[in-house]
C-alpha cells in the first residue's frame, strides 16, 4: 500500500466524519428549533424595512 492509497481512504475517513457531523448537526438544531422559525426571513424584511 503506498501514500497516495493510505491519503485516499484517510480523505475518504474524513469525508464520512464531515457527512456524520453535519446528520448530528442537522438533527441537533431540529430538536432545537421549529420548522417555521427555520425557514422564516426575518432577519432580511426587518433589514429591508429599516432602510
Amino acid at each position: 500500500m503506498n501514500f497516495w492509497q493510505l491519503f485516499s481512504y484517510a480523505a475518504w475517513v474524513i469525508s464520512a466524519l464531515l457527512v456524520a457531523w453535519m446528520l448530528a448537526d442537522m438533527i441537533s438544531i431540529s430538536k432545537q428549533y421549529d420548522e417555521d422559525f427555520l425557514m422564516s426571513s426575518r432577519e432580511g424584511a426587518d433589514e429591508l424595512t429599516d432602510q
